[in-house]
C-alpha cells in the first residue's frame, strides 16, 4: 500500500506527465505548420513517451492499491521562434521533471518505500536520457546556425525517429 505522502506525489507527477505530453504535441502541431515535419515527427513522440509515462505512474498507483486522481491540465505555450528555441524550453521542461522524480525518490527514501524506490529507478535513467538528447540537438541546432541545408538535414533525420513503447510499461 502506498503512503497518502507518496500517492499525492505520484499523483501530482501524473499531471505533470500529462502536462510534458500536452506541451510536446503544441510543439509537434507547431512545427507540423512550419512545415517542419521531421522535428514535429521528434516532438509528437515524446508526446507519446509522456503519456506513456503517465501510464506507467498510473499502473503502478493502481498496482500498489492506490487510487489515481486526474486534475486538469494547465495551458501549455503554442509557439516558438525556432527549433532552437523549442529545444531550449524541452531541456529546461526535462530539468524540471527530473526534479519532481528526484522529489519522489526522496520520499520513498524517508518512508522506506523500496518498492517505489525500485520504480523510479526506471525513471531517473530515462530523466537522463532526456535532458541528453535535448542537449545534443540545442548543440547540433547551434551549430547548423541558419544554414539552410543544414536544417533541412537534420529535419530529414529527426523524421526517421521511431515509437517504441517502454518495456516497463506492459508491468
Amino acid at each position: 500500500m502506498l503512503s497518502n505522502k507518496i500517492q499525492d506525489a505520484i499523483n501530482a507527477q501524473i499531471n505533470a506527465e500529462f502536462w510534458s505530453a500536452y506541451l510536446y504535441l503544441s510543439m509537434a502541431m507547431h512545427f507540423e505548420a512550419e512545415g517542419r515535419k521531421g522535428i514535429a515527427n521528434w516532438f509528437n513522440i515524446q508526446f507519446k513517451e509522456e503519456q506513456a509515462h503517465a501510464q506507467i505512474f498510473m499502473n503502478y498507483v493502481n498496482q500498489r492499491g492506490g487510487r489515481v486522481v486526474l486534475a486538469p491540465i494547465a495551458e501549455v505555450p503554442a509557439s516558438w521562434t525556432s527549433p532552437l528555441d523549442a529545444f531550449k524550453a524541452t531541456l529546461e521542461h526535462e530539468r524540471k521533471v527530473t526534479a519532481l522524480i528526484n522529489n519522489i525518490y526522496a520520499i520513498a527514501e524517508e518512508e522506506h518505500d523500496y518498492a517505489t524506490r525500485d520504480r523510479l529507478n526506471w525513471f531517473v535513467s530515462e530523466q537522463v536520457e532526456e535532458e541528453e538528447t535535448a542537449k545534443e540537438l540545442i548543440d547540433k541546432f547551434t551549430l547548423i546556425g541558419n544554414d539552410g541545408m543544414g536544417l533541412y538535414m537534420l529535419d530529414q533525420e529527426l523524421a526517421a525517429r521511431v515509437y517504441n513503447a517502454p518495456s516497463i510499461l506492459a508491468e
